[in-house]
């Protein structure tokens, strides 16, 4: 937090011929600082129309600042909370502190250059000796603006993301979540990546603070909050796994589950990112089905689990991807694969109740994996695959 020092001790008192000089002259010091400023200072000339007319304004609002206090330097010099009144708040979003501060300092030279021709005979010392002394007040106070700024634009950030993430969980997407997402400043094109977990910790101001750092050392762009009890990260960059791996001490020891990857960014793929983050929480609440399942884990290796808390996008997913293309095949794969399954993953047995070989078998279960991309042979994607076969009979009754 910010201070304010006590007020310094008055300085010299002008005589009333030098303030009167230095008051005619307002209107030529604040033309010389916007001179000064658009040869000195680039970043200025980069602003938009609108932005460069406010720091116009804002450079006159010193220099008559400046003239104020320097008919009674008994009075604390006004601040650049007050210069900056004129303009709008999100102005402090556009000129950052250091930029603030060169507009200070081209001021201050503006005056200081014509201090001779300003001050009355003898007084040149003091006018810059009060120059000084107001520039180092009002950097002062330029520091404590921005820094209340940043909490506030941080306490703004910290609501808007929580909005985003809970419209995002819901699929509630509207021009409001675009609007939001795009206030954001989100800006990676490199894909996009749902995880969800518990927090190692409370979910205080702290924790927040440490994970949002940790986010930033770790991609590019992030959403962090809180959905329930559950810890919720939408990360956005292009090296998404080492992200994901960067940011597994965060969570809890317990199940951490990952979306599919969804290509492209925020705000323009929200519909792609609300449905991962649906598949990601659906697999969080079904991960402890999979006592065996890998930290972190696909939210798509868990569509048995899935079901069984009532993902109807699992169901469909298995059906689509299993069964369908099974019973469409002409190899009688689905039948070889109904009698592997239903024979305790015999081949032997397999074989013998399909009047077939057993090579013929494990060349058909090959089959089934190059179709479905599940192996028979492997005891978790044999599990899949049977919940995928007994869907599909219930769906063709």
């Amino acid at each position: 937090m910010v201070t304010t020092p006590p007020a310094p001790p008055p300085g010299p008192t002008p005589t009333t011929e030098t303030q009167r000089r230095v008051r005619d002259a307002s209107g030529v010091l604040a033309g010389a600082t916007l001179r000064r400023l658009e040869q000195e200072a680039p970043w200025y000339q980069a602003l938009p129309a609108e932005d460069r007319s406010w720091v116009g304004l804002v450079a006159q609002a010193g220099i008559a600042a400046f003239v104020t206090w320097y008919d009674d330097p008994s009075q604390r010099p006004i601040g650049v909370g007050e210069i900056f009144s004129a303009a709008p708040p999100q102005l402090t979003r556009s000129v950052s502190l250091q930029q603030t501060l060169q507009l200070v300092r081209l001021a201050i030279d503006a005056v200081e250059s014509r201090a001779g021709r300003l001050a009355a005979p003898g007084e040149e010392r003091d006018l810059r000796e009060a120059l000084l002394r107001y520039s180092r007040e009002v950097a002062f106070s330029a520091a404590e603006v921005y820094a209340r700024a940043a909490e506030s634009r941080g306490a703004w950030d910290a609501r808007t993301e929580a909005l985003v993430i809970d419209a995002l969980v819901r699929d509630d997407i509207d021009d409001s979540l675009r609007s939001r997402v795009a206030a954001l400043g989100w800006s990676s094109s490199g894909g996009i990546l749902v995880m969800a977990g518990t927090s190692a910790r409370p979910f205080d101001e702290e924790a927040g603070g440490d994970l949002r750092r940790a986010v930033r050392r770790a991609t590019q762009d992030a959403l962090v909050g809180m959905h329930d009890d559950r810890l919720v990260l939408f990360l956005g960059g292009d090296d998404l796994t080492g992200a994901v791996q960067a940011l597994l001490p965060h969570f809890s020891p317990g199940p951490v589950v990952i979306g599919t990857p969804v290509v492209g960014s925020l705000p323009a793929e929200l519909a792609e990112c609300a449905r991962s983050a649906g598949e990601v929480l659906a697999g969080l609440a079904a991960a402890p089905a999979w006592a065996q399942a890998p930290r972190p884990v696909q939210a798509t290796e868990l569509l048995p689990e899935r079901v069984l808390v009532g993902d109807v996008s699992a169901r469909r997913a298995l059906v689509e991807r299993a069964y369908r293309p099974l019973a469409e095949h002409t190899g009688a794969l689905l039948e070889t694969l109904s009698a592997y399954l239903g024979t305790g993953r015999s081949l032997e047995a397999a074989a013998r109740h399909l009047y077939v070989h057993p090579n013929t078998v494990r060349y058909r279960l090959r089959r089934v994996t190059d179709v479905t991309g599940w192996d028979p042979l492997d005891a978790r994607d044999s599990y899949v695959l049977q919940t995928a076969l007994a869907l599909g009979r219930l769906d063709e009754g």
